[in-house]
């Protein structure tokens, strides 16, 4: 019996069931490990590789994709507002917005971005003015004139 042959079809389409495992187990280590059988599939079709210098090439491919997600990871910052993601109003604090509705009785409206937000302040202020918003409070956001 002869050694094992892999073809390059082989690795792709090992390639292409790890790709398909990411969708189920996602977290990028699955579409790593398929990038690094798709790379060695495309080496073997323009060279003929031995079995054994295709699994170590796939071993360092894949360890190698790995330090370098790594280190991509790692000077990512991620999301800014993630520690806002559910207290939507406090990603606002201190910016300069106009009233769209007058504050009277303690409450009016502001437009901020493409939302309408209710808000409130300790003095009654007419509409147009700027106002700086200073905290949240859930759905209400507080201002004091800028």
């Amino acid at each position: 019996m002869e050694g094992v042959r892999i073809l390059y079809w082989h690795w792709w389409g090992l390639g292409l069931i790890l790709a398909a495992l990411e969708m189920f187990l996602p977290g990028a280590a699955f579409l790593r490990i398929g990038g690094a059988a798709v790379i060695v599939g495309l080496l073997t079709l323009l060279v003929d590789l031995s079995f054994a210098i295709q699994l170590v090439l796939f071993g360092v491919l894949a360890v190698l994709a790995w330090f370098l997600s790594r280190l991509v990871a790692r000077r990512d910052p991620g999301d800014v507002h993630a520690g806002t993601l559910n207290r939507r109003g406090e990603q606002y604090v201190g910016q300069i917005v106009t009233l769209e509705a007058a504050i009277e009785n303690g409450f009016g409206r502001a437009k901020v971005g493409d939302t309408v937000w209710r808000v409130a302040g300790t003095v009654d202020l007419p509409q147009g003015v700027r106002v700086r918003v200073t905290s949240a409070d859930g759905a209400l956001l507080w201002v004091e004139a800028a």
